[in-house]
């Protein structure tokens, strides 16, 4: 089955191919703004995968320690 009539591709290419170099810029620009509205958000890697190809190994004893020389001195209660 052949059709005369274009595709709505076909009629996007040949209005596109009308347009100024600006023009053709601003319906790229648009273009990728109406994907980036339905794409999927990319998700936020963890810390511990930022570090993952450095070699690094932080135990829980090590996060521990850390907290303890930063908020060991701390006051516990605030007298106002």
């Amino acid at each position: 089955m052949q059709s005369n009539e274009m595709t709505l591709e076909e009629a996007v290419l040949q209005n596109l191919r009308e347009l100024s170099p600006d023009q053709r810029q601003a319906v790229l620009d648009f273009v990728e703004f109406l994907r980036s509205k339905t794409a999927s958000p990319k998700a936020t890697p963890s810390l511990k995968g930022l570090w993952a190809d450095l070699g690094v190994d932080i135990s829980e004893d090590d996060i521990f320690t850390a907290r303890q020389e930063l908020w060991g001195d701390f006051p516990k209660e605030i007298a106002f």
